[in-house]
């Protein structure tokens, strides 16, 4: 357990607190590119670290990423006209391009030259993986962006499921590297067979080689977070082999969670304030494998009008019960709750805004929870001291970085394993062995 003054460090990211600090030192995805595919389409407005943003893409395909509020009279630029390279205030026509310059300021003389006074606060864009990306941290110390693990090239596929939640980042997070409540809490989804590997089927459950509930947890921290494995006996061999799920968590809020056969598994959270959270899923692969958006947000449960707002906010929540269907669960379904990140979101939310985690009780399945505690809170002490931010620089993930699960001799290291992403079969390599080429 934490003490509270101890959460309160991993939890707070608005303003001035450490923990936003730290994390303002990696890129971060403000909103999805579909969210502003338009060149001169209507802004979109975002939140991040508590503080509020303007999206837009310019008349020459350009992606601004400012402060909400018009430099004049603090108004919301969400409703400005977005026309010829910049975005304009409708209440007294200031305009500012993509790099928060004011090049017109319709209501001033010419004469006063205001416009070479005022710099609005913008942020360095890029575009990657899906989503429009921005470094909020010092803008006289821009590090150069470096594709994640999850979308190593422009040629892989990302698929994403995004929603709104209404609690903080790290329990959300601490849900997605726990590996041992998926065989309770997905167990309807996620079932045992005598298979080979874990399988995915998009228009049924998918498919796990194990029965085993109580995996044996063991960690290994790295420079960017932490490795680690949930060893389960598996239903064939299980005198000589077993089944490895290994989970990478990659600082300051991203879980690699192991693929299935076709293809890979990221989770991405993003700090919206200190009791909200971009919660993002992801599908990511070889094009002809990995399923389209349609197929993922459909499959998953989060799709705009049909589960979700038009803002991303989950229409099952805490007040409506989360849409549980208590019939359906005399009926065999252990949650009642349809589609597994739906599930998921129903444990988080109700922990509350921030969890208080000075009254949790934890066990042996809790190791990577607790890990990510110490690594994040070691990693804030040395932010403190002056040292660089956790996954930057010479810390950051190696290229290749991936989760992984097998059916091994129980001899074999799973540290030492050598796992590659889940990729298009390719002559010369054995069926079931993924082969990742880049």
């Amino acid at each position: 357990m934490l003490t509270d003054e101890e959460n309160q460090l991993l939890c707070r990211i608005e303003g001035d607190a450490l923990m936003g600090q730290m994390m303002r030192r990696h890129w971060t995805p403000v909103c999805l590119i579909e969210e502003v595919s338009e060149p001169d389409g209507a802004p979109v407005r975002a939140r991040i670290f508590g503080e509020d943003l303007v999206v837009f893409r310019d008349t020459e395909g350009r992606v601004g990423v400012m402060d909400e509020y018009c430099p004049h009279r603090r108004v919301s630029l969400v409703f400005g006209r977005n026309e010829e390279c910049g975005l304009r205030c409708l209440y007294h026509g200031w305009k500012m391009d993509v790099k928060g310059n004011v090049i017109e300021m319709v209501s001033e003389p010419p004469a006063s030259q205001t416009t070479k006074k005022v710099k609005h606060r913008a942020y360095e864009t890029k575009e990657w993986g899906g989503f429009v990306w921005a470094y909020m941290g010092p803008q006289d110390a821009i590090p150069q962006f470096v594709p994640p693990p999850w979308a190593p090239t422009a040629g892989v596929r990302v698929t994403i499921a995004k929603a709104i939640l209404p609690c903080n980042w790290a329990q959300v997070l601490e849900g997605a590297i726990d590996s041992a409540h998926s065989s309770s809490l997905h167990s309807s989804d996620i079932v045992p067979a005598r298979v080979n590997s874990a399988e995915a089927k998009m228009d049924a459950t998918w498919l796990r080689p194990s029965t085993d509930k109580a995996p044996r947890m063991q960690v290994e921290r790295t420079t960017y977070g932490f490795r680690y494995a949930a060893l389960r006996r598996p239903i064939q061999n299980a005198s000589s082999h077993d089944y490895v799920r290994s989970t990478v968590f990659v600082a300051p809020a991203t879980a690699l969670i192991p693929p299935n056969n076709t293809y890979n598994i990221a989770n991405v959270n993003v700090p919206v304030d200190d009791t909200t959270t971009a919660f993002y899923f992801l599908a990511w692969g070889d094009p002809d494998n990995t399923p389209d958006t349609e197929t993922w947000r459909k499959y998953l449960g989060q799709r705009v009008g049909t589960d979700l707002d038009e803002r991303y906010r989950p229409l099952r929540n805490r007040e409506n019960n989360f849409w549980q269907d208590r019939e359906s669960m005399k009926n065999g379904s252990f949650t009642g709750i349809q589609g597994f990140p739906n599930q998921d979101i129903a444990m988080w939310v109700t922990m509350g805004p921030i969890s208080n985690r000075s009254e949790e009780r934890l066990g042996a399945s809790d190791l990577a929870v607790v890990e990510f505690r110490r690594v994040m809170l070691d990693a804030l002490n040395a932010f403190q001291e002056g040292d660089t931010a956790i996954g930057t620089g010479e810390k950051a993930p190696p290229r290749g970085l991936c989760s992984f699960q097998a059916i091994v001799p129980k001899d074999t290291d799973w540290r030492s394993f050598d796992a590659s992403p889940v990729w298009e079969k390719r002559e010369g390599v054995a069926a079931g062995e993924p082969n990742y080429q880049v």
